[in-house]
């Protein structure tokens, strides 16, 4: 190899060996050094030698202080690895065609330009197949300059049933970096760990330990000094491991799957269906293993469309069957996994896949095994270290891949009855939680009742909040399977406890759903009274979840009718209010009106004080939508004083609800009139009391009215801190409002204008817009 600055090592030491007039074979025999490898540092063909074999040839040549410093500074200057060693610099092909990681590669140059004094070891963990190796190997050629010594990448083969420990990998990683036998004999094996920290912190090395096992074959491997760098990839997050950085490695994005795949199928086969192209990379969860498996499969068989595989991926059975290309298979290297975890781990993973939603809490996790909460989290943190299982803010969840493992694994190894068991202890949680959560909303009931034996904190209404919007997806599914098993009372329970909730969580986008099951299973029931409350918690969510104001108008009118036969005036007086309500919203005010004032009759008949309230306030909201604004202010003045009057009659998140929306449409109808001060007042109010009460959904449409306020005033900056907090709430926001809220922000960039969107008022308990 080529000497690197200042004096040739091999050059001085044939000079000094020459001026100690010594043949090669005299110094082999004073120095311990063999006549080989004197001859080979001679003429540059091997590498500098390490420290102690520098000290051992100035002692044969009997070398002064200055003459010994004199070879050890041109050993230290001429330093290099072999790059031609076994393993050193060895990419494998498909390399060339990497995409997607920027955020990583940008993080990962970052962290190489810390390499100085100490070394910087990076952990790239992630589940099978999201492409760990690839980014090392493109991460090492892009850095190959900040570390000219070497870049090494070595398999400590972790998913071997016998994987290589430290002392065979230590060997390794020495001889690749060129040092000598003579000095690996001579330092023996014990002495082997001292020669490897030596030869790292001597020079700048890029070392890639692939496909770790765990932190005991790791750790042993770890610098200690040197300006080095440290890539660990495993599918396991080596928690154990101190002083690393953890870059946790997921699916691709839509994007970037598209971009995986189209030189592979063909860019002409891409462009001709990009649609299906998008549905062969969300069938394989956008995991870089998959897609190339997909890739190459369509590559392989050039008469196929990309529809016909996207087709024939969209069978969830034979998904995984289909993900085969030769000797690579997607289910193989889940297994590898698989096979690796306890028993009790083992079962856990199969009985997920259980789970109907997106993810499951450590409760829920534990209804599957009957096993308590914590030993429950202990095996879930198994399967998140393993690379099985996500984690996100206690809830863990699968890759779509992985579920589908999971789901072969759990019918091939679980006995009979075993999952639908295991399903129904699940659903009959879910269901009985969601009813005690519900209820904090309702009124006469609130806390849960001091027998109940939960084993989730529902000790609040912000926590049962987050709970049911948490697990909606999977008590949403319960529900479904409870209704579809005829367990009708159980349905119509949960509905029920969950009437004035849904007001919590507007833009969900299933009341529609819930409240239609509910029908059908009071109507299953026969009790007219039961028929009676769903049609109308059905019509609210038509009108309001799904804007169907014609179709709301026919449920309250079926409502009304079952009422009657019932002989229940409450339900009569919703019946009446939500027909009022959705009338008003289609412009027939001259019909809404009597409906309205039928409602308030009836509430105050039996004494309903939440149903007064909503009365007097659609009294208000219809003259606004009738353009008879001021009337309207006045009206929403007095509602105001009644809620001040009643007091804590009124359930606290009821009142806090009716009073913010009172303050929306009292702004809206300032707004229609051009009192812009007056409106952003309002406005203002009701985003902050909205705010202050989570229900983030209706808060982001306040913002936006406020914003389009303050523009019609000309207060710009405010305007723009508005429509960025509405932007800010992401997807707890009316997704409506959201899209409004960002298309006005671009607009005030590119200094556009636009006149005020007076909206109209609206809502459950006065309405949404």
């Amino acid at each position: 190899m080529a000497d690197v600055g200042g004096e040739g090592f091999g050059a001085l030491l044939r000079q000094l060996r020459s001026e100690a007039s010594l043949t090669i074979e005299a110094l082999a025999e004073a120095s311990g050094v063999s006549v080989r490898g004197i001859g080979d540092l001679e003429r540059g063909r091997r590498a500098t030698p390490q420290r102690g074999t520098v000290a051992a040839l100035a002692t044969g040549l009997g070398l002064g202080e200055v003459e010994r410093e004199r070879l050890l500074a041109a050993a230290r200057t001429g330093r290099k690895p072999r790059h031609t060693a076994s393993g050193v610099r060895a990419f494998p092909r498909g390399i060339d065609d990497f995409v997607g990681r920027e955020a990583e590669l940008t993080r990962l140059t970052a962290l190489a330009g810390q390499a100085a004094g100490q070394p910087v070891v990076v952990v790239l963990p992630g589940p099978p197949g999201t492409g760990k190796t690839t980014l090392a190997l493109h991460a090492t050629r892009m850095l190959a300059d900040r570390f000219p010594d070497a870049q090494l990448m070595v398999d400590l083969r972790g998913m071997d049933d016998t994987p290589p420990g430290p002392a065979e990998l230590i060997l390794r990683v020495l001889k690749a970096l060129g040092v000598a036998d003579q000095d690996l004999a001579k330092a023996g094996p014990q002495g082997h760990p001292e020669l490897y920290r030596q030869a790292l912190a001597e020079r700048r090395c890029l070392l890639v330990l692939d496909n770790a096992r765990d932190e005991a074959q790791v750790r042993p491997l770890l610098p200690s000094a040197g300006a080095g760098m440290v890539m660990i990839t495993s599918r396991r997050m080596l928690t154990g491991l101190e002083s690393v950085h953890r870059l946790p490695l997921g699916e691709l994005s839509p994007a970037e799957s598209a971009a995986f795949l189209a030189p592979l199928v063909g860019q002409e086969r891409a462009d001709a269906d990009p649609a299906a192209l998008a549905e062969v990379a969300q069938r394989c969860a956008h995991l870089p293993l998959a897609l190339r498996v997909a890739g190459n499969w369509l590559a392989t068989r050039t008469g196929w469309t990309v529809r016909r595989l996207a087709d024939r991926l969209a069978l969830e059975e034979r998904r995984l069957d289909t993900l085969t290309a030769g000797d690579l298979h997607v289910s193989a290297a889940f297994e590898l996994s698989y096979r690796q975890l306890t028993p009790k781990a083992a079962r856990l993973f199969r009985l997920l896949a259980l789970v109907d939603g997106p993810d499951v809490s450590t409760a829920g996790a534990a209804q599957l095994t009957g096993r308590p909460l914590f030993e429950t989290e202990d095996t879930l943190e198994e399967l998140v270290e393993s690379g099985l299982l996500g984690t996100d803010q206690d809830r863990y969840r699968f890759h779509d891949l992985l579920c589908l493992y999971a789901r072969g694994r759990l019918r091939a190894e679980e006995p009979d009855g075993t999952a639908e068991a295991a399903r129904s202890a699940l659903h009959r949680w879910l269901l009985e939680t969601t009813i005690v959560a519900g209820r904090w909303y309702e009124p006469g009931h609130g806390a849960p009742p001091p027998t109940w034996q939960g084993t989730v904190d529902l000790s609040t209404a912000e926590h049962a909040r987050q709970w049911l919007q948490a697990e909606g997806d999977n008590w949403l599914a319960a529900l479904r399977a409870a209704a579809a098993a005829g367990d009708h009372a159980n349905v119509v329970e949960v509905a029920e406890a969950l009437h004035w909730f849904s007001d919590q969580w507007i833009f969900w986008g299933h009341w529609p759903e819930v409240f239609r099951t509910a029908v059908q299973s009071a109507q299953a029931l026969g009790d007219p009274l039961l028929e009676a409350t769903q049609l109308n918690y059905h019509a609210w969510a038509l009108m309001i979840c799904e804007g169907r104001h014609h179709d709301s108008v026919e449920r309250s009118a079926r409502a009304l009718a079952a009422a009657r036969r019932a002989e229940d005036l409450r339900q009569q007086g919703w019946a009446h209010y939500y027909s009022a309500w959705a009338l008003g919203l289609l412009g027939d005010h001259a019909a809404a009106a009597p409906h309205n004032r039928e409602a308030a009759k009836l509430f105050e008949a039996v004494g309903d004080l939440h149903g007064t309230l909503q009365a007097i306030s659609n009294t208000a909201q219809n003259l606004s939508l009738g353009g008879r604004h001021e009337e309207s202010i006045t009206e929403i003045q007095r509602t105001l004083a009644f809620l001040d009057q009643v007091g804590d009659r009124i359930e606290p998140h009821i009142a806090a609800f009716t009073r913010a929306t009172l303050h929306r449409n009292c702004g809206l109808a300032h707004t229609a009139l051009g009192n812009w001060s007056e409106a952003a007042d309002h406005l203002r109010t009701a985003a902050d009391l909205w705010r202050d009460s989570g229900n983030h959904g209706v808060e982001s449409r306040a913002l936006v009215r406020l914003g389009d306020v303050l523009l019609a005033a000309g207060r710009r900056d405010e305007a723009r801190d508005a429509f960025t907090r509405s932007v800010a709430l992401g997807k707890a926001a009316d997704p409506i409002r959201l899209a409004e809220a960002r298309a006005r922000l671009a607009d005030l960039d590119t200094h556009r204008a636009w006149p005020p969107a007076p909206g109209s008022a609206a809502g459950r308990t006065t309405g949404t817009e």
